[in-house]
């Protein structure tokens, strides 16, 4: 991988993880439509990915800090009886929203991956992945439920949905960032309040992907130029996904009546182009 491939590998890693189009999708889409000749399933990819991830981990950490840690202060009971039980309440909803990700990727990850890990499988799931986000917002409109409910006023039902919806994202193309704000759309949340969720349910993800990840290079020698260039990646990743964070719950708030609908149109339409480039341009 040369450094101009890493540098755009790192900015693509740190703006869609978090925006609604599929970071994993994009990174086996565009190196198969630039003709690059690196592998991400290759051993010594591993050091860069496990970079980047905690480049991200670390920017959702920094946004989010004050949730964390008034999370964290309330659950202890340091800010009173009543935002103890709302802290232990949210944490409870994060952990019941991730167990279903955390099954059903420990059985059929690997196997989807291997299935469906292909940059035409990705093209096709990149376009259904817009259908989804414009489905979401219909039904929600349909459904007419604009509520103003808090991360704290919700229940352990749309906990569960939400970490259902996270799952599809098992299939590259399929956007873990849009699947689960569509999965709070449809239980009545406005886009801000399913953002910050699917953000804070974020955090635990990607850093249990870094450390298998990193597991996995318990006993791989690392050279020490690739170390510099992914430590190089893993700070543009960061201040990228954080730059991003900061855009997107701004966005979500002002533009809550169709916020997805244009990430959608880009999926559909990128989708499509890749689709027909990949069968046919060859």
């Amino acid at each position: 991988m040369s450094f101009i491939q890493a540098i755009f590998i790192a900015i693509l890693q740190g703006a869609t993880e978090l925006f609604p189009v599929s970071s994993l999708g994009h990174a086996v889409i565009l190196p198969a439509l630039l003709h690059w000749s690196y592998d991400l399933h290759d051993v010594t990819f591993l050091p860069f990915l496990v970079m980047l991830h905690l480049g991200t981990s670390v920017a959702l950490l920094i946004f989010f800090w004050k949730d964390w840690v008034a999370l964290l202060r309330g659950a202890a009971g340091l800010l009173g009886p009543r935002l103890q039980m709302e802290s232990l309440h949210i944490l409870f909803l994060l952990v019941v929203a991730t167990i279903p990700a955390v099954v059903i990727g420990g059985l059929f990850e690997h196997l989807l991956r291997s299935l469906f890990g292909s940059a035409s499988s990705a093209a096709i799931f990149l376009f259904l992945n817009g259908i989804m986000l414009l489905l979401a917002e219909k039904l929600r409109g349909a459904g007419g439920r604009f509520g103003a409910r808090a991360v704290a006023d919700m229940t352990m039902r749309d906990a569960v949905v939400i970490g259902l919806f996270q799952c599809i994202a098992f299939f590259p193309g399929f956007s873990r960032s849009g699947a689960t704000i569509c999965g709070g759309l449809i239980r009545g949340l406005r886009h801000d309040t399913a953002a910050r969720f699917s953000f804070l349910m974020a955090e635990p993800v990607i850093i249990a992907a870094t450390v298998r990840e990193a597991f996995k290079m318990r006993s791989m020698p690392i050279d020490a130029a690739q170390m510099h260039l992914a430590l190089i990646a893993a700070v543009i990743s960061g201040v990228t996904a954080l730059a991003s964070t900061a855009f997107l719950m701004r966005y979500f708030r002002d533009h809550d009546r169709w916020a997805l609908s244009p990430f959608a149109y880009y999926c559909m339409v990128s989708g499509a182009i890749a689709t027909v480039v990949l069968h046919f341009g060859r």
